[in-house]
């Protein structure tokens, strides 16, 4: 599929919807014109929503690259949640915000095995908040790295204000590759991820990242020096 010069694919959980909207707008066509536009407007948004554009993926597997794309809204250095039963001890956690105009393919930051697969009920906060990591409706994986397991790495999908829906592809036990597509959420969210122990982030607040691309740590530099000069 294009839109405006651009050649991409769509994913399959977008096709529903672009079907329903271009129902709609041939109805429209026999009624009111005004509306056809509006329809076919959305239409062409929805299939620019749900597109899946190719991602090289850097190859190195101590890199773990950004598990969607947005706008890096806050870094910092706390203890995890019990849930993700990762343990207590502080690790830094990276937030990123998706607004809707952003490609909402949720990717896997490393390769390895998903150890659990946990959903959370909550709330419909604005993503863009740090209470929302709280609140909001979400769906946290942790996976295990490869030729490191006791490397626990945990990424959380956050609901918005406007994303109803978390899709959620993977499994506890599944073993899968770095930058693969594992889920998405529908219409604005946000996604949280927790790196090992003793790893600093090489990203700072407010970058912008592409998901299966950008790099946000080097699991082989671990230096206490490096989380005292993190970028907060």
């Amino acid at each position: 599929m294009a839109f405006l010069g651009v050649t991409f694919s769509v994913h399959r959980e977008g096709f529903k919807f672009i079907g329903a909207l271009a129902a709609a707008t041939l109805l429209f066509l026999f009624i009111s014109s005004t509306f056809a536009w509006i329809f076919l407007f959305l239409t062409l948004f929805c299939a620019f929503f749900f597109r899946n554009p190719k991602r090289i993926v850097p190859l190195d597997n101590n890199l773990v690259v950004s598990p969607c794309d947005g706008t890096v809204c806050s870094i910092s250095l706390e203890s995890p949640p019990a849930e993700l039963g990762i343990g207590e001890e502080k690790r830094y956690k990276i937030s990123i915000f998706l607004s809707i105009f952003n490609v909402h393919m949720n990717r896997t930051p490393v390769a390895g095995r998903i150890k659990s697969v946990i959903y959370q009920p909550g709330t419909f906060l604005n993503a863009a908040l740090d209470k929302s990591s709280v609140f909001n409706e979400k769906n946290a994986l942790v996976m295990e790295v490869n030729d490191a397991p006791q490397n626990l790495i945990a990424f959380t999908q956050i609901a918005g204000i406007i994303a109803r829906r978390i899709i959620c592809d993977a499994h506890e036990g599944q073993e899968i590759g770095k930058g693969e597509i594992f889920g998405l959420i529908r219409f604005g969210s946000r996604c949280d991820i927790w790196l090992p122990v003793n790893v600093a982030p090489k990203i700072s607040k407010g970058q912008t990242m592409i998901g299966g691309e950008s790099i946000i740590a080097d699991l082989s530099i671990k230096d206490s020096k490096l989380l005292e000069c993190a970028i907060i």
